[in-house]
């Protein structure tokens, strides 16, 4: 069993930022760390797993949507101290996903899902975001909205 909390080493992490018909999916944390935040899907790899596997078993079991991922957004420390002392260490890679199958549905350990228009992460909405969520989804954005033009 994992120690997520006061781990002794790192623990390894995905994320899929879902960039589908000019939205982008969100899930709210159904528990710690983070709980009751909006944030994109994912959650850690499993011994054996690789990194395009997690995210796309991860997305699935959160959001009930099949995922291609596309490529690499970000590879980023989530680091939470209290008290001095390290509560939550993770290495996450957070990847540009395509739907690809599925249907919309909360599973797992997200409380909520829902689609998200980018005016929404980029304003004072009623939404509670981390500031490194609307980065991964800002650049996440920009490089879904690159290929696209590369594709006409």
């Amino acid at each position: 069993m994992l120690q997520r909390e006061y781990p002794l080493a790192p623990l390894v992490g995905v994320g899929a930022v879902i960039v589908h018909e000019g939205r982008v999916l969100l899930v709210q944390r159904g528990r710690e760390p983070m709980k009751g935040k909006w944030t994109i899907p994912g959650g850690l790899i499993e011994v054996g797993e690789m990194l395009h596997e997690a995210v796309v078993r991860e997305t699935r079991e959160e959001t009930g949507l099949e995922v291609e991922p596309v490529e690499l957004v970000e590879l980023l420390d989530r680091i939470h101290r209290e008290e001095g002392r390290v509560r939550y260490h993770y290495v996450i890679a957070d990847y540009l996903c395509r739907v690809v199958g599925g249907q919309l549905a909360a599973g797992d350990d997200a409380a909520a899902v829902r689609w998200v228009e980018r005016a929404e992460w980029n304003s004072h909405s009623a939404l509670v975001f981390d500031p490194i969520t609307v980065r991964v989804m800002e650049a996440a954005w920009q490089r879904s909205t690159q290929l696209h033009k590369e594709s006409r």
